[in-house]
């Protein structure tokens, strides 16, 4: 049981953790409770117009107390026209991450960046890139969405991120002050043994799920970002026993919201109700194939 911020299988996917520590090296302590935060908005295709948005968020997360401050994905642009995103593509050591590192710095406060364009390994392609940045605006760890959004519905929308989209193979966990985090992206909530494989088999404590999508948990755009793209919104931030404790009056407006992450009632729920030790082995279903 975790906190979200929105089997035991074979999986071709690489791992890594990150611990959190201070500059000298040494771990970081991790309070029983903290408070984190939550941010929606709608994103449109100014780089200069999102920054003054999630700014004026950072300071407003950091004023009511929150040590964290989750932003949806594509948080720092959405692309009008075919071809934008790509255009705006930058490396993490770029003049647009260093503006979010700056102002992670400058209010104190770690900031979860999910679905970020960062540039791909050619020009026609990024990576829908889920950036952390600590209090001293350090870059912690970084994870790139595997699940690629393909859609196309007759009559409807049609979609193909993997055109431009390189798509990223490591599972990542974080270790931090708001406890073990598993990183993902939007479209990833769809595949339910990459969250099996960060809660059980990586201990993931609490899962980031930054969206630009329909309605999930987590950081999300909301509202109509330009004549061809509109996002739901309902940003949540939801309990092990699945209570709604953070979640936004309006699910279309610019805003956070907060909470309280209580790691007690994470154990208590996890003892309570022991997932873990219910779960069948991966010989159990190897058998029946």
């Amino acid at each position: 049981m975790n906190f979200c911020l929105n089997t035991q299988l074979s999986f071709p996917y690489k791992f890594a953790v990150v611990s959190a520590s201070t500059g000298a090296g040494k771990s970081i302590a991790m309070a029983n409770s903290v408070r984190i935060a939550a941010a929606q908005m709608t994103s449109v295709n100014n780089l200069a117009v999102n920054f003054a948005t999630c700014s004026r968020l950072v300071k407003e997360a950091a004023s009511a107390g929150a040590k964290l401050l989750c932003f949806p994905e594509n948080f720092s642009f959405v692309g009008d026209l075919e071809g934008e995103s790509l255009k705006i593509a930058e490396p993490l050591d770029g003049p647009i991450m260093k503006g979010y590192c700056s102002l992670a710095r400058e209010s104190n406060i770690w900031l979860s960046l999910g679905g970020f364009q960062e540039k791909g390994s050619d020009n026609a392609h990024l990576r829908n890139t889920h950036v952390l940045i600590d209090d001293n605006g350090n870059i912690r760890s970084t994870y790139s969405k595997m699940h690629l959004f393909d859609v196309d519905v007759p009559g409807g929308a049609v979609y193909k991120e993997s055109s431009f989209t390189e798509a990223g193979k490591d599972i990542i966990v974080v270790d931090s002050p708001f406890g073990r985090l598993g990183v993902t992206v939007c479209y990833d909530l769809r595949f339910p043994e990459l969250y099996q494989q960060l809660r059980f088999n990586h201990d993931a404590q609490v899962l980031l799920v930054p969206a630009a999508f329909t309605t999930v948990i987590a950081a999300a755009q909301a509202g109509k970002h330009n004549d061809k793209r509109e996002s739901y919104g309902d940003t949540l931030i939801i309990d092990p026993w699945g209570t709604i404790v953070g979640r936004l009056s309006d699910r279309s407006s610019t805003g956070i919201t907060v909470a309280d992450i209580d790691f007690s009632l994470i154990d208590s729920v996890r003892a309570k109700m022991p997932v873990c030790k219910h779960r069948k082995p991966a010989e159990f279903w190897n058998q029946s194939v």
